[in-house]
């Protein structure tokens, strides 16, 4: 009697792990890599910037690119007003939809 109680529970551990198995798989394809696609978009993207460009910022602040750096953009924003704010504060998303407008 013993060992057919071992046989049923060695069974049935296999088969508990299979949804949450199944739980993790969907987790990594519906939010984990999509999200780790989009970040290796955004940083391709910074880093192909260039003077000239148009860009938004998160912020919703449209600009020209007149000046770049490792880490800050300077943006002209309105005859002569310049910003100065941080490479990850451009949008990819409205940068792309502003420059396709054009």
């Amino acid at each position: 009697m013993e060992t057919t109680l071992l046989q049923a529970s060695g069974d049935g551990g296999l088969t508990s792990f299979l949804p949450i198995i199944g739980m993790i798989a969907i987790f990594y394809f519906f939010f984990i890599r999509p999200q780790q696609k989009k970040q290796k978009e955004t940083k391709k993207y910074l880093g192909e910037i260039k003077k000239g460009d148009q860009v938004v910022t998160v912020g919703g602040i449209h600009g020209k690119i007149i000046e770049l750096s490792d880490t800050t953009v300077l943006i002209d924003v309105d005859r002569g007003t310049k910003l100065l704010v941080e490479k990850a504060s451009i949008s990819l998303e409205a940068s792309k939809r502003l420059n396709e407008e054009k």
